[in-house]
């Protein structure tokens, strides 16, 4: 057993199978005391590799695992201090393959139930290599201001208020990790505070004893005085009684076993630690604190006169100077984890990706507010649910009819033949093995002011020339000074004497049902004078949608300006094309797929294919 200190402020370990909760409780803890560097050096999780994102303060950090103990101890020969989270069933091997490697000193078994031949040949093992292990069946320990062991006393509120992020004069042993915790929070009340505490575990075969850590204090300079925590079973606390009485501890001890109500009981009794079974009087509770007093401890009459028995030594070491309290400092507040403190209230944290207009979060979707059995039970059309999608409110029937006209107009030229932008895009790829949704994202990322994409531009452009009072002569010849062509202008077969009959169909629905069509009639207008120059130069469908939508954002009294120019301007209106186009470019897909033709093949590919 070491005869000094086990830890400092740069002990840094080895966690072994990964438990997220205790290691970022040691980092906390790390950041609370001032460290520099993290206690944590590396992760031990066997068969896998890589780096685990974890938090140093407010600085994400990123700690290394490793697929086995060996190759973590090459890679961190400074870590000595090896925490092993391992289940019973594998805390053995996973124990000694680090008791085996030079450069772990210190082992902390946290799992209970190990067997007890294979935690006997542990602690052989280890004595016989000049190696300390705590545990089985241990929460660890702490040094305070310097280093703690994964859940070593709790919560971040617990440390703060048993002043455990900067070092006292008290050094304490138990059995029990839960009592531990307990314990300093008293030492806390009644002394400066605790130098170093240990909790052994509750198995009848500890690593480490309680007299091998009361010896080891008692070789600790900063440490003044010891206060021991025992319980009934075993003979543990007898190794202690006889260092007493052989005067290897000159530092004053205050002792209390625990247990003492195990005489009430007629019958044998078994407590929650599996070495704390009440048995002959030597093991009982009032047997071990009578030869604790004989020998020199500072034992009080019950549990509840622990406190003011630690209080009245450390007071008497005040007294004479051996102890002189130091000024309190302030800790530093570690930050909270996001979760936490929005759980808490104590945050708003805006969310990455907003949606208004869809939610499924609750009983059933929503679109735009509208439940979708909604949508279903009157009867909505493609028209409405557009209108939900894109523009968040449900607009008129004649509006979403009109929108559902568009789309009809759109899909009666959906398959233009392979020589269209787009179709020949998705045929292409098609023909090149790829899948539905690759053939068809090809073909829509085509779409642009030249294929498809001339709605939004001259919903633009006729807007921009009305706004500003051009007459189609000053937009027209502006534009052509611009090297613009007017978008929604011009047709390859349609001319002034055969005009689009999907143009008409519109019109017509515009001036019956809009209660303004005021951009159509200047887009007809513009019509008019571009017919004069060309008779090609007719306005195609693209025009009459992209002009007869303004109509319908500024007369159905439903949107404001600027939601009508944020709508133009973020390019809605091409949607409608994408839409119908899409239905067109998967029958392009599927036809290519049922041809089953390699998208190309050389001539002398047959003489190598006969060959």
């Amino acid at each position: 057993m070491a005869t000094g200190q086990l830890f400092s402020r740069t002990t840094q370990a080895l966690f072994y199978n990964y438990k997220q909760s205790p290691v970022q409780r040691m980092l906390d803890y790390d950041f609370l005391c001032g460290r520099e560097i993290p206690s944590v050096a590396g992760i031990v999780n066997p068969g896998s590799d890589g780096f685990q994102k974890l938090f140093f303060g407010q600085e994400e950090i990123a700690v290394p695992v490793y697929g086995s103990v060996q190759a973590a101890c090459r890679a961190h020969p400074v870590a000595d201090v090896f925490i092993n989270f391992a289940s019973f069933r594998s805390a053995f091997q996973s124990s000694m393959d680090a008791l085996k490697q030079s450069t772990i000193r210190v082992i902390v078994i946290i799992a209970e139930g190990v067997p007890e031949a294979d935690t006997k040949k542990l602690i052989a093992f280890a004595a016989l290599n000049h190696k300390v292990v705590i545990g089985p069946a241990t929460v660890g320990g702490i040094q305070a201001g310097a280093f703690k062991i994964g859940d070593t006393a709790g919560t971040l509120e617990n440390i703060i208020q048993s002043k455990l992020y900067r070092p006292g004069s008290v050094g304490f042993v138990s059995k029990s990790g839960g009592m531990s915790n307990e314990m300093y929070n008293v030492i806390a009340r009644v002394t400066d505070g605790l130098y170093e505490g240990i909790a052994i575990g509750g198995d009848v075969y500890p690593g480490s004893t309680l007299s091998d850590h009361v010896l080891r204090f008692n070789n600790i300079p900063q440490i003044k005085m010891i206060v021991v925590l025992g319980e009934l079973g075993g003979r543990d606390e007898y190794s202690l009684v006889e260092a007493l009485k052989q005067g290897k501890v000159t530092k004053p001890v205050v002792a209390w076993v625990s247990g003492t109500c195990a005489k009430l009981f007629k019958s044998e009794v078994q407590f929650g630690h599996a070495g704390a079974k009440s048995g002959g009087d030597m093991e009982s509770a009032q047997g071990k604190n009578k030869a604790l007093q004989e020998a020199g401890a500072i034992v009080p009459t019950s549990y509840e006169g622990l406190e003011s028995a630690v209080k009245g030594v450390y007071d008497k070491l005040v007294s004479n100077q051996t102890i002189v309290p130091a000024p309190e400092p302030k800790p530093p507040t570690v930050p909270e984890d996001l979760h936490v403190a929005v759980k808490n209230g104590k945050v708003r944290a805006p969310t990455h990706i907003v949606s208004t207009i869809c939610d499924d979060r609750g009983d059933e979707p929503t679109y735009a507010g509208v439940q979708i059995s909604t949508i279903i039970e009157k009867d909505y059309g493609l028209g409405d649910v557009i209108s939900l999608l894109w523009f968040k409110r449900s607009l008129p029937k004649y509006c979403t009819k009109f929108i559902e006209a568009c789309i009809m107009c759109i899909i009666l030229c959906a398959d233009h033949g392979p020589c269209v932008s787009g179709a020949h895009n998705t045929i292409v790829t098609s023909r090149a093995g790829k899948d539905l949704v690759s053939s068809l994202v090809s073909g829509l990322l085509t779409i642009g002011p030249r294929f498809g994409g001339a709605i939004d531009d001259a919903a633009r452009y006729f807007k921009d020339a009305y706004d500003k009072n051009l007459t189609p002569y000053d937009f027209v010849e502006s534009m052509k000074k611009k090297g613009i062509r007017v978008p929604g202008i011009g047709h390859r077969i349609k001319r002034g004497d055969n005009r689009d009959k999907r143009v008409e169909l519109l019109q017509h629905y515009g001036r019956t049902f809009f209660p303004s069509v005021k951009y159509m009639e200047y887009a007809v207008r513009v019509e008019s004078y571009t017919l004069s120059k060309s008779n090609t130069l007719v306005l195609n469908v693209d025009g009459a949608i992209g002009s007869l939508f303004l109509d319908l954002l500024a007369s159905c009294a439903m949107f404001s300006q600027q939601e009508i120019d944020e709508i133009v301007g973020i390019g809605y209106l091409n949607g409608l094309f994408v839409l119908a186009r899409t239905i067109g470019l998967i029958g392009h897909t599927f036809d290519q797929k049922r041809l089953k033709q390699p998208l190309y093949r050389h001539p002398w590919e047959d003489v190598l294919y006969a060959k």
